[in-house]
């Protein structure tokens, strides 16, 4: 992993908690000038740490008051046949979110629908039909208690800036292709 001084972790807080954040207003809160901040955030993309931006819709307000949690299990984990699993879940705009999962099961997916008959008609014609499904394991969300997208960064540790020279700290480059 490349080093993040205190400038990058505090671009990258500022950006997960508003996307949308102007240049001017990111680099006075970071204490950057603004062409050094974007520079930053340009490298930072460039670096992959920042992979998009994106809008949180409320998925109540568009009509999917279902989210289940389905555990799908394979008959087989290896090879072609769990490639071919993998590029059909993918394919599925109903699933949110899919992971590769240690113990019981093969994939844990998040699955958003309309209503109840909508997911059970989607479970029965699509998920257990998928290549090499042979059962499905499935718990409903009875409320959120916390959905943030958020990464916590505090784990990172900061370190500081080789050079700096207050609001206009630009002599580092914190990753590489920065300028």
């Amino acid at each position: 992993m490349e080093t993040l001084d205190k400038f990058d972790l505090a671009i990258l807080e500022a950006l997960q908690a508003d996307g949308r954040i102007s240049n001017a207003e990111l680099s006075l809160r970071v204490g950057l000038s603004a062409a050094p901040c974007w520079r930053r955030v340009k490298a930072l993309e460039d670096a992959g740490f920042i992979t998009g931006y994106r809008a949180e819709i409320d998925r109540h307000k568009i009509g999917l008051g279902v989210l289940a949690f389905v555990r799908l299990d394979a008959d087989r984990n290896a090879g072609d046949v769990l490639r071919a699993l993998e590029e059909a879940i993918r394919a599925l705009p109903e699933v949110v979110s899919c992971h590769y999962i240690s113990g019981t099961g093969t994939f844990e997916l998040q699955v958003v629908s309309r209503d109840l008959n909508s997911f059970s008609q989607f479970a029965r014609d699509v998920l257990i039909n998928l290549p090499s499904v042979k059962d499905l394991h499935t718990s409903f969300s009875l409320g959120e208690v916390k959905a943030n997208s958020a990464l916590p960064l505090g784990h990172l540790g900061a370190k500081e800036p080789a050079v700096s020279t207050g609001s206009n700290a630009t002599a580092r480059k914190p990753l590489r292709g920065a300028r």
